[in-house]
């Protein structure tokens, strides 16, 4: 509304007032949220992905290994994330020239691809993944190793945690951008990585102080889950909820102080107070008489004491306060999503559950779990493990060519409901809208393999003379005794 200098203004200048009233227009906001009256302030409003990373980062990382250590359903989160998205191995399986050499070469090499000996592939692939999911990256160094060395491939893999990155350097290096210790060139793709000699959290004695050497970016994976443009680091799976779970576990530990109090019954007397020096025999000393304090010594179940005359007597019995369990498990949902698992995994509470809600939370944790494995895990950490297996394969004359063409296979998921879901799954390729071999690698398997085993299984049992009997045991119409023989 136009005030009393609008109008003024309006009759002297026409012009003017209008000029005035568009401005005054101008300064509205579209979006609530963006007026000038919100007194919400975001912290470093503007900050590229990599000045966050810089800043808050380190912190994060350090909480989010105490939360892992010390709180139960944290620790359960994320090894529940471990088991879903890696299981017992994403399976790498080659598909080109020399596939059955390298196949049957890494299946070995798979046993002593770990340069501190502790994992297998496999087991080094779920120590990478947690690892980025606690601290939001993980680093892989790649070894050459002599010939002389008797591995099957000249090669190991050293898993490091993110710690071994200097991420106090910055700085130039021949033209190229320091940021956080990761050396970019002029393109902005990665060029090298700054490691410290041994890890900086270590309490060992030291000689001398530590330094950070340069590694060529082709020795290093550096597997973390970018969200944002331009981001060169990864934050922690838990970085949305570490204040919540603190403030649950302060609210945990408050309430176990105060049911430990409710459980203790106190008897408050009034009265002479001389009168109540404890009776020989009592468990009493007689001790606390100069400040005005009696014992009553052990009051025994089921007995019966005098008490002095002239005395009250008050119990003291705290009530107990409900919505403890409530206000707890209203919070471990809040918790359970921003960490993007089920519920049920973090607790193991499968109490309000109904197989409805638990099939439609359980697919879309399935969505989001090969997600994972498809755009960040294989991508970014198997397939370059594999293509520098190749690499040193061929260069240590175990391959003829340097085809490193591959396939993954996932762990297959359980089924919910196994008999409709097998139902569906045959009449979906009956009616053309699925293959068997869709179907089969959506279950973790590899077509060709199976394929080949059914056909091999087929085979045998046709040598056998037994094929016939198992196809009619599977019909429910086996012959009787008597009855013709089956025309196969």
């Amino acid at each position: 509304m136009p005030n009393i200098l609008d109008r003024i203004v309006g009759w002297v200048s026409p012009h003017a007032g209008i000029s005035r009233h568009l401005a005054r227009r101008q300064l509205e906001r579209a979006y609530e949220a963006a007026s000038p009256r919100d007194s919400w302030r975001p912290r470093r409003a503007g900050a590229s992905a990599n000045a966050d990373h810089q800043a808050d980062a380190r912190t994060l990382r350090v909480k989010a290994r105490a939360l892992v250590q010390n709180v139960p359903y944290i620790s359960a989160a994320l090894k529940g994330l471990a088991t879903a998205t890696v299981g017992t191995g994403i399976i790498p399986r080659a598909t080109g020239v020399d596939k059955d050499i390298i196949n049957k070469l890494f299946k070995e090499w798979s046993k002593v691809c770990d340069a501190d000996g502790r994992f297998d592939y496999y087991g080094l692939m779920r120590a990478a993944y947690f690892a980025m999911e606690q601290d939001g990256e993980v680093l892989v160094r790649m070894r050459t190793r002599r010939p002389t060395d008797g591995l099957p491939v000249p090669l190991q893999l050293q898993l490091l945690e993110i710690d071994w990155l200097d991420s106090a350097r910055s700085g130039t290096h021949n033209g190229n951008a320091i940021i956080n210790g990761i050396e970019y060139d002029m393109l902005g793709a990665v060029a090298a990585y700054y490691l410290w000699d041994r890890h900086p959290g270590d309490v060992t004695v030291a000689r001398g102080r530590a330094q950070s050497q340069r590694v060529p970016a082709k020795d290093i994976i550096h597997l973390f889950n970018p969200e944002r443009p331009g981001q060169g680091r990864g934050f922690t799976r838990l970085a949305s909820v570490i204040t919540r779970v603190r403030d649950l576990q302060l609210y945990e530990d408050a309430e176990l102080s105060r049911k430990n109090l409710e459980t203790r019954l106190s008897v408050l007397a009034s009265g002479d107070l001389t009168a109540m020096d404890n009776p020989a025999g009592m468990g009493g000393d007689g001790a606390g008489q100069g400040n005005g304090v009696r014992d009553l010594g052990e009051l025994g179940g089921g007995n019966i004491f005098g008490m002095p005359a002239g005395m009250n007597f008050t119990v003291v019995e705290p009530k107990a306060a409900p919505g403890y369990v409530e206000y707890v498990k209203f919070q471990l949902h809040i918790i359970a999503t921003g960490m993007d698992v089920p519920y049920e995994m973090v607790t193991g509470d499968m109490k309000d559950t109904n197989f409805s809600s638990a099939r439609v939370r359980l697919l879309d944790f399935r969505r989001a779990v090969q997600s994972m494995q498809w755009l960040v895990l294989i991508p970014k950490l198997l397939v370059p493990i594999h293509d520098a297996f190749v690499e040193h394969a061929f260069l240590a004359g175990k391959i003829k060519a340097r085809d490193k063409s591959v396939d993954f296979s996932p762990p297959k998921w359980d089924y919910v409901n196994p008999e409709q879901d097998v139902k569906a799954d045959l009449a979906e390729i009956g009616g053309g809208l699925a293959s068997i071999s869709e179907k089969l690698r959506q279950r973790g398997y590899d077509p060709d393999v199976v394929f080949n085993e059914l056909k091999g299984d087929i085979d045998k049992l046709r040598e056998l003379g037994i094929l016939e009997v198992l196809l009619f045991l599977q019909r429910g119409n086996l012959p009787t005794q008597g009855s013709a023989e089956p025309k196969t």
